[in-house]
């Protein structure tokens, strides 16, 4: 069995072809075009490659590119200021802080300052709770763009076994989250998880987002099961993912690629965040 490869690069190319077309339906109807505010604290060279590509999809969708950058040694309270005064600009629709922040710096009470109007990270605490409560808001894009590419792929996730590798605020937990919404039946794995290899063999969808390479090889997967690789890890050989993908596109029946996988899915859909977070803005929608 050789695994069929789900192709993020393509979707996430209509659905900003899509999210374009909203952008000037929605500039058009209510003279207003969405904005995204992008904060980089400091000069990281990988946030700083981040940052770019996050733009470059929001100029190409048409979206106004409102970045602003702060020096690594921005103090709590200027952070804070920052954060206060895109929350109140009126040309602002969507906020996302960079993350790591620097050590120095409480990433958490700076997320927090973030409306959860403009939350298009989907991180905020209040954006997390609609989440757990299956109401209406913001999600993480990450595992927002997981459960788009298993849907293009018309994968079954009513009743299905799924497990996800990882418990970040980011990814692991709302994956969760998101696949039980779907009624699928959800085990979280971490790394006081026993017998890591026996746990995913029973999944009929595995996702993985534990942020180690190579972690997931091909004795941890049902022959047949789809198989999303959340991980990018730049090596001697260039990137790869949490999944030993060589062996385990032998065993697996569906699989992302790395790259070209999630990665492209993560921007397409923080794309489609703002553009809901612009709609709710002017009264036409939830986010």
């Amino acid at each position: 069995m050789t695994a069929r490869v789900m192709d993020g690069t393509s979707l996430a190319r209509r659905i900003r072809e899509e999210v374009a077309a909203g952008v000037a339906a929605l500039t058009e109807t209510v003279g207003a075009t969405p904005g995204l505010a992008t904060v980089l604290i400091g000069a990281d060279p990988a946030s700083e490659v981040y940052v770019r590509n996050k733009r470059r999809a929001c100029v190409a969708a048409g979206m106004r590119d409102l970045h602003r950058q702060l020096p690594a040694e921005a103090s709590q309270a200027q952070v804070a200021d920052l954060i206060d005064e895109l929350a109140e600009a009126d040309e602002v629709s969507g906020i996302l802080v960079q993350l790591p922040a620097p050590a120095h710096l409480d990433a958490e009470e700076i997320v927090a300052r973030i409306p959860a109007t403009k939350d298009v990270d989907g991180l905020t605490t209040t954006n997390a709770g609609l989440l757990a409560q299956g109401r209406p808001g913001l999600r993480p894009c990450t595992p927002s763009g997981v459960i788009r590419l298993l849907d293009e792929h018309s994968v079954a996730l009513e009743g299905a076994q799924a497990v996800v590798v990882g418990r970040s605020v980011l990814v692991g937990k709302p994956m969760a989250q998101l696949l039980l919404e779907r009624n699928a039946t959800v085990t979280v794995c971490h790394s006081r998880t026993r017998d890591l290899a026996e746990t995913c063999r029973n999944a009929d969808v595995l996702v993985v987002a534990a942020g180690v390479a190579g972690i997931i090889g091909g004795d941890a997967i049902r022959p047949g099961a789809t198989v999303i690789d959340v991980g990018i890890h730049r090596g001697e050989h260039g990137l790869r993912g949490d999944v030993d993908y060589d062996k385990a596109v032998e065993v697996a029946g569906l699989i992302t690629p790395v790259p070209g996988g999630v990665g492209p899915m993560t921007i397409a859909m923080l794309l489609v965040n703002t553009l809901a977070a612009a709609r709710a803005r002017h009264g036409l929608g939830q986010p």
